[in-house]
C-alpha cells in the first residue's frame, strides 16, 4: 500500500469519517484556512489514482468514497513505522512510545491487561 502526503491523509481522514461525500463536504471539514476547491479536488484525483478513493457520479458532481480501511492503512503504516524506525521490533516500538509517554509500571501493566484481554475476545 502507497503512503499518503500530509494533505492526502487530511483529506482521507474526512473521507473516513464521512463515507460517501463531496469534495465540497470535505473542505467543510478541513481546518481553517480552508483549501480551494481545485485543490481538494486534484487532492482526491491523486487519491483515486493510488487506489484509495473512487466515485460515483450524482447529478452534474461526483460523489466520493473511501475502498482503503482506516484500519488497513493504519496496519500498513504501523508496519512500514515498525520496519523502517524500530528494527522491525515491537518491542523496540512499544519501548519507545512508553518512554515517550513516560508510562509508569502500574499504567504499562493496565494497558498489557487490556491488550491480553482484547486478545482473548478475538480468539
Amino acid at each position: 500500500m502507497k503512503e499518503l502526503t500530509k494533505a492526502e491523509e487530511q483529506v482521507m481522514q474526512e473521507l473516513w469519517k464521512l463515507g460517501k461525500t463531496t469534495v465540497k463536504s470535505i473542505i467543510d471539514g478541513l481546518p481553517e484556512p480552508k483549501p480551494a476547491i481545485n485543490t481538494v479536488s486534484t487532492i482526491v484525483r491523486i487519491l483515486e489514482n493510488k487506489g484509495f478513493v473512487d466515485h460515483e457520479k450524482k447529478g452534474r458532481g461526483y460523489v466520493y468514497f473511501p475502498i482503503v480501511s482506516k484500519d488497513d492503512y493504519r496496519s500498513s503504516f504501523m508496519k512500514r513505522l515498525k520496519k523502517n524506525y524500530f528494527q522491525n521490533s515491537f518491542k523496540e516500538l512499544v519501548s519507545f512510545f512508553a518512554k515517550e509517554d513516560k508510562m509508569g509500571i502500574d499504567e504499562f501493566e493496565k494497558l498489557m491487561n487490556e491488550v491480553k484481554e482484547d486478545l482473548d475476545k478475538e480468539k
